[in-house]
């Protein structure tokens, strides 16, 4: 679907790193990706490790580009897309992938019926396991959409969802990995303070959390259908769910994405 066409990113932060990757696995020619960064460390960063194009600015990357997308900080989306409005024209595609923001908000840059995508990935993408949520602008069509699903197919899984639930999306899957990244060293921690050296227990760790996952995706099970079938009558395993739910693990995850959907509503201001 993009054959031929050349993709930029405004901004080449962690996640445009993590799709370039993965478009670039995919076949897609680095002549095809241009990049459009401040920072010099990471223009050259990216010009070394991909062979990609560097554009001179923002308006040249618009100028050069049939698909654009815009990885920069929401809080200076406004004072970007102000800059770039004038080089619009409707046979470009946006895509965004900045929490918060909607599509409306997007728009209202641009004159005619400008064709945006909203997309919310998240940093697992730079190893080819992401997840992002995908929903449609006003004024872009099916065909759209279904460029963005395989971009972003390319480095993991894609969810279509409607734009009203895409604050969940970034409280859940956005946000998710920084929660498991804690779990993680939470584990590991409590290893070594049973006394395994620090390098097993974090091994150990990872690859429980790595292979629980794909149990749950593999097999299809329910959680805790699986969940059960580790915990046998008086055992190990029963016993530290015990101690999880006495001290309110399942709320407090549940609280942690509740509190970065309303992050997000608060980014969007709404």
């Amino acid at each position: 679907m993009t054959k031929g066409q050349k993709i930029g990113f405004i901004g080449g932060g962690n996640m445009a790193e993590a799709t370039i990757k993965g478009l670039l696995a995919g076949a897609l020619p680095a002549a095809n990706i241009i990049v459009s960064e401040p920072s010099d460390s990471r223009r050259t960063h990216l010009k070394e490790a991909f062979g990609i194009e560097l554009a001179k600015n923002n308006q040249d990357l618009m100028d050069k580009c049939d698909i654009i997308v815009l990885s920069i900080k929401p809080q200076i989306f406004a004072e970007v897309l102000e800059e770039v409005a004038g080089r619009y024209s409707e046979n470009k595609l946006i895509i965004s992938i900045l929490a918060g923001v909607t599509t409306a908000a997007i728009e209202k840059f641009f004159q005619g019926a400008p064709r945006v995508v909203r997309v919310m990935p998240n940093t697992p993408a730079l190893v080819g396991e992401g997840a992002s949520a995908i929903c449609r602008g006003h004024h872009s069509s099916p065909e759209d959409l279904d460029i963005v699903k395989q971009l972003f197919e390319s480095v993991g899984r894609v969810e279509l969802i409607d734009e009203r639930q895409m604050d969940a999306a970034t409280g859940l899957s956005g946000s998710g990995p920084a929660y498991i990244y804690t779990v993680i060293e939470a584990l590991a921690d409590g290893g070594v303070r049973e006394g395994l050296r620090r390098d097993i227990a974090h091994a150990l760790a990872v690859q429980t959390v790595v292979g629980a996952a794909l149990m749950v995706r593999e097999t299809k099970e329910h959680p805790a259908i699986l969940r059960d079938q580790v915990c046998s009558p008086g055992g190990t395993a029963i016993a530290g769910i015990s101690t999880l739910e006495k001290n309110g693990l399942r709320t407090t995850l549940m609280e942690a994405v509740s509190a970065s959907a309303s992050r997000s509503r608060e980014l969007g201001g709404s």
